[in-house]
């Protein structure tokens, strides 16, 4: 929609210009029109729903709001003739309000307005989000000696009844708590609790409820760039860094699952009471999914996981005398459920990060795999219809896979395996690429 209107207000504007040229006219009372005329159509078409409203429009709303407000100003005053015609002044004037308009829409091409994913499930989903304190960790990333915060969103069905299982997500390296929001509502309107972390210093950006903010650590920010560049790291240091990393991660989450399951027992708000503890599942991407994996092996109380395009770093083991990373032999007999894409599926047989990964691997016990042909990392996110032009940049390049068929296939198997092993409904099969 961006992009169109933007396509529009171009011809537009470069046709304008070729017709005042042409006749050496301003045209200003014309134009003082049209631009009142396009104020009132964009409010027509958002409150009729063409537009949907959000973020992305207010800078074109002010644009449009400002311009039609000076266009019935001067057809007022009737000050539309006055001005003598100026090539040079006409022309700059146009390039002015290319720029102008450029610059309002950008947040609309950068984040277009999309469709959501489908979703299927009887529930209505409510959302709502909480700060946790962690008041036995001192935050390591700030030199004020306040305790690590997590902050927690939950999506939930509405006006619901009984107890559901609790599904504890993480995100990526750069990620957000909302990074897979479609998979969290898809799962939620079929009666789970989803809970999705912000891990602070760890996410991109992060809001807690009194206020206070947390952008990426840039230190950590180095290191994962680092992490996947010739020559920084050996592969001793690499595998420090892999457990400096992980233990943020399952220590935020290992707090958020204890606080929950506390406040099951004794906080009376609805939310907490819709959770069957007896019933709990975790699944992230990327280091998300890394870390949710290593839950999977430490905690007795985790039934189900879902990995999606991680490394299994809990089962990496580093060889001093090779140098290298191999496979742990210990056995692994959470029930878990793997999602790649391309980006990893090509290195399961070729990098020693993937040692554990491979399909074939006998230590896991109850193990299913898929590959997604066509798509990128981020393709099993919601960024690619959030934002296709970021999705593109950080992943180097457009996937092959239509993005929708992507996200919607990747949810209907996560609520598969998940209504399998946390709900016993069915019995959960895969094909091998989709």
């Amino acid at each position: 929609m961006g992009t169109l209107i933007l396509f529009i207000a171009l011809i537009f504007e470069i046709a304008f210009a070729v017709y005042c040229m042409i006749t050496k006219q301003n045209h200003k009372k014309l134009k003082n029109w049209i631009r009142i005329a396009v104020f009132i159509a964009f409010v027509i078409l958002t409150l009729s729903s063409v537009i949907v409203w959000s973020f992305r429009w207010v800078m074109l709303a002010m644009l449009l709001f400002i311009l039609a407000v000076k266009g019935t100003a001067s057809l007022i005053r009737n000050k539309t003739n006055n001005q003598k015609y100026k090539t040079s002044s006409f022309v700059w004037n146009s390039i002015i309000m290319i720029f102008a308009t450029v610059f309002a829409l950008a947040p609309a091409i950068v984040f277009p307005q999309h469709k959501s994913p489908k979703v299927t499930g009887e529930y209505e989903v409510a959302t709502t989000t909480y700060t946790y304190i962690d008041k036995n960790r001192i935050e390591e990333f700030t030199d004020k000696g306040d305790n690590r915060f997590v902050n927690v969103e939950f999506w939930y069905p509405e006006n619901a009844e009984g107890t559901y299982p609790l599904l504890v997500f993480s995100h990526g390296a750069y990620g957000t708590k909302a990074s897979n929001t479609s998979t969290y509502t898809e799962l939620a309107s079929h009666g789970y609790v989803v809970a999705s972390i912000d891990h602070p210093y760890h996410s991109f950006y992060t809001a807690s409820e009194d206020g206070s903010k947390a952008f990426i650590n840039t230190d950590y920010n180095r290191e994962i760039s680092d992490m996947n560049k010739e020559g920084i790291y050996t592969k001793e240091e690499l595998y420090e860094a892999i457990q400096k990393w992980m233990k943020l991660r399952t220590d935020d989450m290992n707090f958020v699952i204890d606080t929950i399951l506390q406040k099951a027992e004794s906080d009376s708000n609805s939310i907490y009471q819709h959770i069957n503890t007896e019933k709990i599942g975790v699944f992230g991407h990327s280091m998300g999914g890394a870390a949710s994996v290593w839950l999977g092996k430490e905690r007795d109380d985790i039934s189900a996981v879902v990995n999606i395009d991680a490394p299994f770093f809990s089962e990496l083991v580093y060889k001093k005398d090779i140098d290298d990373f191999v496979a742990s032999s210990d056995a692994y007999t959470t029930p878990l459920f793997n999602i790649y894409s391309d980006d990893v599926w090509g290195q399961l047989e070729s990098n020693s990060t993937y040692a554990a990964n491979k399909p074939n691997n006998e230590h896991f016990k109850e193990a299913y795999t898929v590959h997604f042909k066509g798509a990128k990392h981020l393709s099993l996110t919601d960024l690619p219809l959030f934002s296709p032009i970021l999705a593109n940049i950080l992943q180097g390049g457009k996937a092959d896979i239509d993005k929708y068929y992507s996200i919607e296939t990747e949810n209907e198997l996560i609520l598969k395996f998940f209504d399998y092993e946390l709900k016993g409904i069915g019995h959960f099969t895969s094909e091998e690429t989709y």
